[in-house]
């Protein structure tokens, strides 16, 4: 088969299509021909050298995927050749074919385009937990969501608005419009406002009860400034720098601040299913019924790969940018 190679650790430039081995399914697992991936800021990190696949996981790119079931592993019953399916991927996506686990397939929602369930699977898993596991979310609670036009962030701003929640974002102007048309119900300009200003303002001094953050310790300290008591840091990356100086531990006793650091890729199996199960059972109908919606800033084909790689590496989009491998028959 086909897939997506990273030729040396390096620039965009360094991605090419080339011959690898179909990988064949074992007892448990599936294999997918791939329709359709899409890109995360995990992908530009891996191309750059920068972020390993955890062990056992493809060395190709890709953490996510929608396609058609092509073969089945002897132990496997809830899936049949030709079934629409999408699902998160440990690596893999960016290739004509992959295996999976059985126990990590969706199956597509009726109306939705292979294009559409590929923008699923990574940020709304990962806003889901951010929000519901490790966040707490409940009716009312306010959210601050750092870089709310990103996959996430749109995923994020949905979710908090399903569960009746009010849901802030920052983002840089241009992409306002899109976050508030998702239901944020504030937008704040990370270049020309202090987001630690505008939360106090916004809430009268209350402040937020979840905060998600990308961004690390550029932000670290309004963050804890923008917090209600009682309030959550769940922080999911770290672009910005990890290292933090000048923290006061009383500070964050004076608010009893919960930080709650996480990632999805590198977590058991087991964690993923059991997140999968919930999401597909709890949140999946929604898009049926129109209340939730893929945000989607560009389909390509996959041989402009690289070129989607420098439209994120550069901030230009707004949503997911999704890779069509195969064309729907």
């Amino acid at each position: 088969m086909k897939a997506v190679v990273v030729t040396q650790p390096g620039g965009p430039e360094t991605l090419q299509i080339a011959d690898v081995p179909t990988p064949e399914p074992g007892p448990d697992e599936v294999l997918v021909r791939v329709h359709a991936t899409a890109l995360n800021r995990a992908d530009t990190y891996q191309r750059r050298g920068h972020y390993p696949p955890p062990e056992g996981a493809p060395e190709t790119l890709g953490l996510e995927m929608a396609g058609t079931v092509a073969e089945t592993g002897h132990r496997v019953v809830d899936w049949s050749e030709g079934d629409r399916v999408f699902s998160l991927l440990p690596g893999g996506g960016y290739a004509e074919a992959v295996c999976v686990d059985a126990d990590m397939l969706m199956a597509l929602p009726p109306g939705l385009s292979m294009e559409e369930a590929a923008a699923l699977p990574e940020v709304f898993l990962t806003a889901y937990q951010a929000l519901h596991w490790l966040g707490g979310l409940q009716p009312d609670h306010r959210v601050l969501i750092h870089a709310g036009a990103s996959g996430v962030g749109t995923a994020a701003v949905q979710l908090t608005r399903l569960a009746d929640a009010h849901p802030y974002v920052t983002a840089s102007a241009p992409k306002h419009d899109v976050c508030t048309a998702l239901g944020a119900e504030a937008a704040i300009d990370y270049e020309s406002e202090s987001f630690a200003d505008r939360i106090d303002a916004i809430t009268d001094g209350a402040g937020v009860h979840i905060i998600l953050d990308f961004i690390g310790a550029p932000y670290f300290h309004d963050n804890v400034a923008s917090l209600a008591v009682d309030g959550r840091i769940v922080q999911l990356a770290t672009m910005g720098g990890a290292t933090v100086d000048g923290v006061s531990l009383r500070d964050l006793m004076a608010k009893r601040v919960q930080l709650l650091a996480t990632t999805l890729r590198s977590r058991h199996p087991a964690y993923k299913i059991d997140l999968t199960h919930e999401f597909a059972a709890d949140v999946l109908p929604r898009f049926v019924d129109g209340d939730l919606e893929p945000v989607i800033d560009s389909v390509m084909d996959w041989r402009e790969v690289a070129a989607a790689h420098r439209r994120m590496e550069n901030n230009d989009n707004a949503g997911k940018i999704v890779l069509r491998v195969l064309e729907e028959a």
